[in-house]
């Protein structure tokens, strides 16, 4: 058998712990890498000290500021961000409104792409501007998807500040909104962030239907009502897919 490198091993434990929908052990590791248990802490260990992986309070393994910053910034690459530009900007000029992207950042969602309607009125969250993960279509969609321990963990780490009448504060409400938003795979914010606002958003999964991001659509309510976007969700899934393939089919 070929001997495997210690490079490839360090990206494989990264590959494993950012693919992973619970914190994984080192036992856990070494299982499913195949790699001696002595090894794998000594890894471990290592990818700790320079960031790309942290421990939690339960021991597991999660990925680190390093991994999640390499995770914004390949988003932001020039080559995918235009061709998600496009991409949204098909759908603002069937839709008539304003759509973008938006990707868990530590404690927010960050808006990566953006492209905005013509319309008089318009509401402005630029690229790079950070939105709250409980009040908003984007990060309610992204906590939604998020299994129930790590949900759990970052609601009680959230400050949950209510920024309109609308915005859900209580965590038991907020937990049984989620759980209704992880049925329908469709993230809603009635007025909860900016008032007189209402958006939606859908998941752009990778390929074995994980969360990546999420894909919005919003508009002033003097405009369009929440049910009134809704009836787009079917033409947001579409770009939702379209978006997917353009990570899954890169030039080799």
């Amino acid at each position: 058998m070929p001997k495997v490198s210690s490079i490839t091993r360090v990206l494989e434990i990264i590959e494993a712990v950012s693919y992973a929908s619970k914190p994984l052990s080192p036992l856990e590791l070494s299982q499913e890498l195949d790699i001696p248990k002595p090894t794998i802490h000594r890894l471990i260990q290592n990818l700790v000290d320079e960031g790309f992986v942290t421990v939690d309070i339960g021991g597991g393994i999660i990925p680190g500021k390093r991994v999640r910053n390499l995770g914004v910034e390949l988003w932001q690459q020039r080559l995918f961000f235009n061709e998600r530009q496009m991409i949204l900007q098909k759908l603002v000029d069937e839709l008539k409104e304003t759509c973008g992207i938006g990707v868990p950042y530590q404690m927010n969602m960050i808006y990566t792409n953006r492209a905005q309607t013509t319309l008089p009125i318009q509401i402005y969250l630029p690229v790079g501007a950070k939105s709250p993960l409980w009040c908003t279509a984007t990060g309610k969609l992204y906590l939604s998807q998020l299994p129930c321990t790590s949900r759990d963990k970052i609601l009680q780490n959230l400050s949950l500040d209510k920024f309109t009448k609308n915005t859900i504060t209580n965590i038991d409400a907020l937990n049984a909104e989620l759980d209704s938003i992880a049925a329908t795979g469709i993230g809603i914010d009635n007025e909860e962030f900016i008032s007189e606002m209402v958006a939606i958003s859908v998941p752009v999964l990778d390929k074995k239907s994980r969360y990546l991001a999420s894909l919005y659509l919003h508009a002033p309510t003097i405009r369009v009502s929440l049910d009134d976007l809704i009836t787009h969700v079917p033409r947001l899934q579409k770009a939702a897919k379209d978006i997917q393939s353009l990570v899954y089919e890169l030039p080799s």
